[in-house]
């Protein structure tokens, strides 16, 4: 799934578990419930997608565009989370801190 466009995909309690989706456009996908452990999502494009309560432990999704992207309730730990892109319409975990991203 390297490169593929996956836009406005419905994924929702899809089990990706390493899955390679490196590039990937996943731009307004639903991967809601998703589990996507230790996938690889290097600079893929999940800008406005929603992947609340998706598992992304041990993921890799360095430089990746997570731009107006919903992830309430994601697991994000251990992932890796160098360079991604994202704004103020983000939604992030409850008490994960953006700001050490920085």
């Amino acid at each position: 799934l390297s490169g593929a466009n996956l836009y406005r995909v419905s994924l929702g309690w899809a089990t990706l578990e390493r899955a390679n989706l490196s590039g990937a456009n996943l731009k307004a996908a639903d991967l809601r419930w998703a589990v996507l452990r230790e996938a690889n999502l290097t600079n893929a494009n999940l800008r406005n997608a929603d992947l609340r309560d998706a598992d992304f432990s041990g993921a890799q999704l360095d430089r990746a565009n997570l731009s107006g992207a919903n992830l309430r309730g994601a697991n994000l730990n251990e992932a890796s989370l160098k360079q991604i892109n994202f704004d103020q319409h983000t939604e992030w975990p409850q008490n994960f801190d953006p700001a050490r991203l920085l």
